[in-house]
């Protein structure tokens, strides 16, 4: 029986849970306590790295504790202690990777440096058992990619978005459009009143080869047919909202149907399945036209729970415990150690690639393109 505290902080969710993991690899979540910051960086219509770094500060010792007592837990019988180390703003993984260290130091147990897109990637093996190998689509604020999850540890980049992130693409259309923040439900929402047939927007690179994205070029056709509107009536921002969303869900789409066709030829004897991670996840209309692609192609789509695709330390702290499992097969004194673990001088990163072969591509999105 392991017991794992995660802690995340990467962006603007300040988060602690609690999880013991038996011997079976089944997970029990004791805790998960998220505090969104949204109310915060409202005014200024996104995230301020420098505002969610001090609310960190302000909050994280009271999120762990309330994790903590939630969890009935002692910091006597944790078994590690796992935080994200990266990749995210540099100012809030300080704060919640040096708070992970003190508490690990000061109990005597390990510490597990986790990479926050590894957290999203291991997600649906909490909540599914979802066996490797799987593709992986990663949607958020600061990440789109294809990945094919080969084991833990053992990650491929088969293709990403060349400049904005999907989940950045959202927030600037709602912004451009008078929309509240956070974008991507205020789109969504508005896009259920709307006619998505009613502006011809581009689908970019969706007929080139490959698996790679575009969405700045679909953002600009946005403002491009607003500014023709104006004065915009709330209908035409709704048919709007309608017309951007089909439209990702357009790309996503057909790039998800070569997703599962190249998952086929690399193994054709293992089920296909695609797990859908990041705040965009939430996304139904995106999550229906995934599955249809799917079902089109004899694969599953799995979509982990809404609060557990949003930025969380539930999978931080699963992430961490897949890490220390493998280092107690390997050397099962290892919690008995002193605290033996990830060293205690493991240095917080704004970047930090799952694949670390790939080479980089230029643009906003790609922010965990390069060390």
């Amino acid at each position: 029986m392991l017991t794992i505290l995660g802690i995340e902080t990467s962006c603007d969710e300040t988060a602690a849970a609690v999880l013991e993991i038996n011997q079976d690899g089944k997970c029990v979540i004791l805790s998960n306590v998220v505090h969104s910051q949204i109310d915060e960086h409202t005014p200024f219509g996104g995230v301020v790295p420098e505002i969610a770094a001090r609310a960190h500060i302000q909050l994280l010792d009271g999120i762990v504790d309330q994790a903590m007592k939630t969890a009935n837990v002692k910091y006597s019988n944790l078994s590690a202690v796992a935080a994200t180390a990266g990749p995210g703003l540099i100012g809030g993984v300080i704060v919640g990777l040096m708070t992970a260290k003190s508490i690990a130091m000061a109990i005597d147990k390990p510490l597990i440096a986790v990479n926050h897109l590894e957290g999203h990637a291991l997600t649906a093996r909490m909540t599914d058992q979802v066996e490797f190998p799987f593709l992986l689509l990663l949607v958020s604020g600061g990440h789109t990619q294809y990945l094919l999850v080969k084991a833990l540890g053992e990650y491929e980049r088969l293709g990403t978005t060349i400049d904005d992130a999907i989940g950045e693409a959202f927030d600037k259309t709602a912004k451009l459009l008078g929309l509240p923040y956070p974008g991507g439900p205020a789109v969504e929402k508005a896009a259920k009143l709307g006619d998505p047939t009613v502006y011809k927007l581009p689908r970019p690179l969706l007929d080139r080869p490959g698996l790679d994205m575009s969405f700045a070029g679909l953002k600009t056709a946005v403002r491009t047919a607003a500014l023709k509107e104006e004065p915009v009536s709330e209908q035409a921002v709704n048919n709007l909202c309608a017309s951007f969303q089909e439209a990702v869900a357009d790309v996503l789409g057909k790039r998800s149907a070569r997703a599962f066709e190249l998952f086929k030829d690399r193994y054709p004897d293992t089920p296909v399945k695609m797990v859908i991670a990041g705040g965009v996840a939430a996304n139904e209309a995106i999550r229906i036209r995934l599955n249809e692609v799917a079902a089109e192609h004899s694969a599953e789509l799995i979509a982990p729970p809404h609060k557990l695709c949003t930025d969380n330390a539930a999978m931080i702290a699963w992430a961490g415990a897949e890490r220390l499992r493998k280092l107690v097969a390997e050397d099962p004194s290892i919690l008995e150690q002193n605290g033996k673990g990830d060293d205690m001088n493991e240095a917080p990163r704004p970047r930090w690639p799952l694949d670390k072969i790939s080479e980089s591509v230029v643009g906003f999105g790609r922010k965990g393109a390069k060390v």
